[in-house]
């Protein structure tokens, strides 16, 4: 154990950021292997297909350990619009210039299963009307008998006009969207079981954006997970309801389908924060951007089940473990258990016996749209502060990048991404995440 526990600073200016990604990128690469996995679980009564990689180094010699002396891996979790593509450059960035086992999983659902390379094909609402739908086991198709499109405008400040595929009562879809957070609890400790063994593995998990609520609901569910090594992150649902000042009242039911508008709402404010209110000077410009990157990047999943975890809607998560308990026809004592369950996802756990939050690094990105300082010094901190016990939380500012962390910029050809894995680098060797 160092004498001195590592402190991270709270600001990289952007030169540090370009002088730390030179220094990892030139770094010599190691020889790294990278295996897809799929595996079926059973969970609420469903069998549910699940997708991960695994990045690790082919020879292990000098693979680095925490200061326990444990191996020290990584679990990754991509945002709301993506799978576990999404998370492949940093994946690889921490296995071949620093030698760490890294994990990276897709959401339930979100894997095109038909696809060799997993693109979904067409659009996410198609010229004929049809609908890209989630994909939770193999062999199984959502057809438009089980379907109800809503347009929902009750946003559209920040979203535009919403759509919808709403699962209707008594489907096999409805089915699912009642059950798959429960499905995404499993998968995570199955896959932090199956790669990390307690008495081997210290994991320091990662989820951008949408991920991050659900790395934080992981932190005290596994044994071994030591951290959160945030950059972009939301925090526990709860935390962000309180963050974004939105309550979420849509049913547990509505499956969203993204569309260019998605890119939009972040497009726009990124350019405000760059360029000030002139950005809408050059709008005509702006919204070609926009329909440039939603090309290249339909063949991503783009639907999102998850709202109702990631802003902390108890109402919804209620409704839909009692849905779950009426299929499986549960007792009063199981249905109030499985809505506690459900509930639980979007806090922190407490009381006797559970395990304490553990230390979190919280990232943010100069030019994010919701990840603001400001938000975080008036609402996240002290809402982590709050907590009994209250975990170690430390805030850093990068003097550049935007909420895709991963975005190239002049002199920076990775984004923040080089920066952001030696910073979570000296943080482990450290000690941060194995000091109180």
């Amino acid at each position: 154990m160092p004498n001195t526990v590592w402190e991270p600073p709270a600001l990289i200016t952007r030169d540090a950021i370009v002088a730390a990604s030179g220094q990892v990128l030139g770094r010599p690469d190691r020889e790294v292997s990278e295996t897809s996995h799929i595996f079926t679980l059973h969970e609420l009564g469903l069998d549910w297909d699940i997708g991960y990689t695994v990045y690790q180094p082919v020879e292990t010699d000098g693979a680095p350990l925490d200061p326990s002396g444990k191996g020290a891996g990584f679990f990754l979790l991509h945002g709301g619009s993506s799978d576990y593509r999404f998370m492949t450059p940093l994946a690889r960035l921490l296995a071949r210039k620093f030698g760490y086992k890294v994990t990276s999983m897709t959401y339930p659902g979100r894997l095109n299963f038909d696809a060799p390379n997993h693109d979904w094909p067409g659009d996410t609402i198609n010229p004929d009307g049809s609908i890209r739908m989630p994909l939770w086991l193999r062999g199984e198709v959502i057809t438009s008998d089980q379907v109800e499109i809503v347009m929902d405008t009750s946003l559209r400040a920040r979203y535009g006009t919403r759509t919808s595929a709403r699962a209707l009562p008594g489907s096999r879809f409805y089915d699912r969207m009642a059950a798959w957070p429960a499905a995404f609890e499993s998968a995570m400790k199955a896959i932090c079981a199956r790669e990390f063994p307690v008495d081997l593995w210290s994991v320091h998990v990662h989820g951008h954006s949408t991920g991050g609520p659900f790395v934080h609901m992981l932190t005290q569910r596994v044994a071994n997970v030591v951290g959160v090594a945030g950059i972009e992150n939301s925090p526990f649902g709860s935390i962000y309801q309180k963050m974004i000042g939105i309550e979420w009242h849509g049913p547990f039911n509505d499956l969203l389908i993204r569309t260019w508008r998605d890119i939009a709402r972040y497009a726009g404010a990124e350019a405000f924060h760059q360029e000030g209110a002139a950005a809408l000077m050059r709008l005509p410009w702006l919204m070609e951007e926009v329909q440039e990157r939603w090309n290249r990047s339909r063949a991503k999943p783009n639907f999102k089940a998850e709202y109702p975890l990631h802003y902390g809607c108890v109402p919804a998560m209620t409704a839909a473990a009692h849905a779950v308990a009426a299929r499986l026809s549960l007792s009063d004592a199981e249905t109030a258990a499985l809505v506690e369950r459900y509930t639980g996802y979007i806090r922190e756990l407490s009381g006797p016996g559970v395990k304490p939050t553990p230390p979190i690094l919280l990232g943010v990105a100069k030019f994010s749209r919701d990840h603001r300082p400001e938000i975080y010094e008036n609402v996240v901190l002290p809402a982590f502060a709050a907590m009994q016990p209250a975990p170690k939380v430390r805030l850093i500012r990068f003097d550049a990048g935007t909420h895709d962390y991963e975005r190239p910029e002049p002199d920076l050809p990775m984004g923040l991404v080089p920066a952001v894995t030696k910073l979570w680098s000296e943080a482990i060797a450290g000690g941060f995440y194995t000091s109180a």
